[in-house]
């Protein structure tokens, strides 16, 4: 028997989601910058993404490895989206813990959610099938109550 939500929990519930639906797009965004700064990076391209530098106001600077100190003046994109990235990859993981605690799922579902910020475009897939399935359950829960308590519910 699976165990659902607290009616009472459900505009909690409904707070949560939107966050969580944030979160995932936000963290699915910068997941698909930061792997086109590792391209960038890491591939026979060799550059870095700087913001202010002398080669412009949004440049793509040589980098080196083996030479750190040729570092340009302005402020590095690319570390600040790996920053950005990690921080609020957390953000994510602390709203899916969260709806995954109001919801009651199993925790197989919280690992499944957790690992859509770390796999580019899946944060995007698995919040439309999370939020489908929260909307769904909390109708089917709604459902559940006599319309004479909602109405009583209502009132106070």
């Amino acid at each position: 028997m699976a165990i659902k939500p607290k009616l009472s929990d459900v505009p909690r519930i409904r707070g949560a989601l939107k966050l969580y639906k944030v979160s995932a797009y936000i963290t699915g965004t910068l997941l698909l910058l930061l792997v086109l700064e590792m391209i960038l990076k890491y591939t026979g391209i060799h550059r870095e993404i700087y913001l202010g530098s002398p080669q412009g106001f949004l440049a793509l600077v040589p980098w080196n490895p083996a030479d750190l100190r040729l570092q340009t003046s302005g402020l590095n994109l690319s570390t600040g989206i790996l920053i950005a990235h990690g921080w609020l990859y957390v953000f994510y993981l602390f709203m899916d813990f969260r709806l995954w605690s109001l919801m009651r799922w199993p925790f197989r579902r919280f690992i499944e959610i957790a690992l859509g910020g770390v796999v580019p475009f899946l944060s995007f897939i698995v919040e439309h099938f999370i939020a489908k399935r929260a909307r769904t359950e909390l109708s089917e829960l709604e459902a559940t109550v006599p319309a004479a308590t909602k109405a009583g519910v209502a009132h106070q």
